[in-house]
C-alpha cells in the first residue's frame, strides 16, 4: 500500500489490509485533520478496507465533525461501504 497526502487530499493506491496500513492511514488523516476540517480519500485500487480503518472514520465523522468524501475505484469495495450503510457518512461515490 502506498499513500500521498497533498493539502486536505489523501489517495491510497494498492489494498488496504493490515495493521501496519491502519496505522499510516491514521498517521496521513490526522496530519490532514490538523489544518482542515474536511479530508478526500482516494482509494484507488483497494479491493477492502479493514475494520479498524472504518471505525477511525467513522469517528472522525461522527465524533470530531469532520467531512469525509470518499472516491472509490473498485466496485467491490464500494459495494461494501453500500451494505454497511457508509455510503452517505462517508459521502462515498465511484471514482
Amino acid at each position: 500500500m502506498e499513500i500521498l497526502v497533498s493539502s486536505n487530499t489523501i489517495t491510497i493506491n494498492g489494498n488496504i489490509k493490515s495493521v501496519n496500513d491502519f496505522q499510516e492511514i491514521k498517521q496521513a488523516a490526522d496530519s490532514v485533520i490538523i489544518q482542515h476540517k474536511s479530508l478526500i480519500l482516494n482509494l484507488t485500487d483497494s479491493l477492502s478496507i479493514t475494520s479498524s480503518v472504518i471505525g477511525y472514520l467513522n469517528k472522525l465523522v461522527l465524533k470530531d465533525g469532520i467531512d469525509i468524501h470518499m472516491n472509490i475505484g473498485d466496485e467491490q469495495l464500494l459495494h461494501l461501504i453500500e451494505d454497511l450503510n457508509l455510503t452517505s457518512t462517508f459521502k462515498a461515490k465511484k471514482a
